[in-house]
């Protein structure tokens, strides 16, 4: 692709993104953030299409299982006051951190050993990295919509005040 086509490229994903944000919790528009997500991937890993074909579903069940080992544990901190816990429950959660990590380290040997079945180190590594950025630049984009939230809040507030 030519650079001119990776950034128009760059800013459709971008447009989505900016317009799902907010809306994240909506499962049409989860899906489009995902959408994007794999055109972010598919572009910067240059996957050819016999590639694509065998990394896609590959990368969808890695990605379920992190979320299902992920899922319990964010729960659990969720519902836990450090303040008014036990030193045990601290502890148990503390534990159950580092199971969380461990387990994750183990998922991600063994799906990049069966990914490198399909893609090359140096696109493993681009996978890694695509993944950081996306997530990057879903933070930033949450921020300043929430930042721009904050400064519509203050505007109507000050116009309320302006009529009383």
């Amino acid at each position: 692709m030519k650079t001119r086509e990776i950034k128009k490229l760059y800013a459709v994903m971008l447009s989505i993104l900016v317009a799902t944000v907010t809306y994240a919790q909506d499962g049409a528009n989860m899906k489009r953030i995902e959408s994007a997500k794999i055109g972010l991937i598919t572009e910067r890993l240059g996957l050819s299409p016999d590639q694509a074909e065998r990394f896609w579903p590959l990368y969808k069940e890695f990605s379920q299982e992190r979320a299902a080992i992920r899922r319990d544990f964010v729960r659990a901190k969720r519902n836990h006051d450090p303040s008014k816990a036990t030193e045990e429950e601290n502890q148990q959660l503390i534990a159950m951190g580092m199971e969380v990590k461990q387990q994750e380290l183990n998922l991600e040997k063994t799906y990049s050993d069966r990914l490198l079945q399909v893609i090359s180190s140096r696109q493993l590594v681009q996978l890694r990295k695509a993944e950081d950025d996306f997530r990057r630049m879903i933070l930033r984009k949450i921020q300043e919509r929430q930042q721009m939230e904050r400064v519509r809040q203050r505007n109507n507030d000050r116009l309320n005040q302006q009529r009383n």
